[in-house]
């Protein structure tokens, strides 16, 4: 196994995924895996060609009793030194691929699951979804409203924004961005939440959690976030939105100061603890594929213009906290 800079040895800042370019430009991407209990955890590196051939996979094993030949075996026999067939691995075609027993196959999960997310961040970084896109027809004029936005606004008494609630599962997402909207609403301001798991039962009904729909699914709701600023409305929406790149792809949509991430922090184990819809129950089980946390990477935002600590402060503080944020930028006017 190649050594790699110290960069990429330090980039595990979350148990979650995460991924950086190494210098010499090889595709490389570092993640983490860990028990619920937080006492077993490995930490792979996965290195891949210009030509995104899977050059080699560091693991590292903390507290754990894995077996590393076997997870070598995996990557070597499994994968066949082909990424993409990597991010269809699981522990259960693992033991039936390897022929393993089923201790073998336990002390493989962590590993396999450290894998795909290292892999799956690499593959949502390389989609062609990523970059702008273009009509189709060029046959295409863009019509022009008699009414402006300001005029809008005007009429409304209030400007127009997108706050983009972006966190794990269970971190509180939908819930408090729903308990903004009533106050907003309460105070005159014309809010509209757009939900991660309503918007996928028409507007994103045919796209899955790939990492590739993943990212159509984000710009789809930025461009649904845009008409609806334009249309006056303050845009409150509830995604987990786990690539930071989409995330920023959605800001740039917006005029400067329009669009406010607001990270709704709860650490993992919290999360899986509420696990309101049973959802991390089914991934520790193996019963649901990419799942952000757990089987799929989420990237917690570098800057955000506002953290809202949801997992250790009362819903009452976390939503006066966003109305503060919003009257201090002069969206909606002070109280009365």
């Amino acid at each position: 196994m190649s050594d790699y800079p110290d960069a990429v040895l330090a980039h595990f800042r979350n148990p979650v995924g995460a991924g950086r370019l190494a210098p010499d430009g090889a595709n490389v991407a570092a993640a983490e895996a860990r028990d619920p209990d937080g006492g077993q955890r490995v930490r792979i590196h996965v290195r891949l060609s210009s030509d995104a051939r899977l050059v080699d996979v560091r693991f590292q094993a903390f507290g754990c009793p894995v077996t590393i030949a076997v997870a070598s075996a995996a990557v070597e026999r499994t994968v066949g030194r082909a990424r993409d067939a990597a991010l269809e691995l699981s522990p259960g075609s693992l033991a039936r691929a390897l022929d393993l027993s089923s201790e073998q196959a336990r002390l493989a999960e962590l590993p396999i699951r450290a894998l795909r997310l290292a892999l799956a961040y690499l593959a949502a970084r390389e989609s062609p979804m990523a970059k702008p896109m273009s009509p189709k027809s060029e046959n295409l004029t863009k019509s022009e409203s008699h009414v402006s936005r300001a005029e809008r606004e005007a009429l409304l008494r209030h400007r127009a924004a997108t706050l983009w609630f972006t966190g794990l599962s269970g971190s509180g997402k939908s819930t408090l961005a729903r308990a903004v909207e009533e106050r907003l609403i309460a105070r005159g301001v014309l809010a509209y939440v757009l939900d991660g798991d309503n918007v996928r039962h028409g507007l994103c009904a045919d796209l899955g959690f790939s990492p590739d729909d993943r990212v159509e699914n984000i710009r789809r709701i930025g461009e649904v976030a845009k008409l609806l600023n334009d249309s006056g409305v303050l845009v409150l929406t509830a995604f987990i939105s786990p690539y930071r790149a989409d995330r920023e792809r959605v800001r740039a949509l917006l005029p400067e100061g329009e669009f406010l991430e607001v990270f709704v922090d709860c650490p993992l184990e919290i999360c899986e603890r509420r696990d309101p819809k049973g959802l991390y129950r089914k991934a520790r089980s193996g019963a649901l594929e990419e799942f952000t946390g757990i089987s799929a990477p989420y990237e917690p935002p570098a800057a955000p213009d506002l953290r809202i600590a949801t997992g250790e402060r009362p819903l009452a503080d976390c939503v006066r906290e966003v109305l503060a944020a919003l009257e201090t930028r002069g969206l909606i006017p002070p109280a009365a």
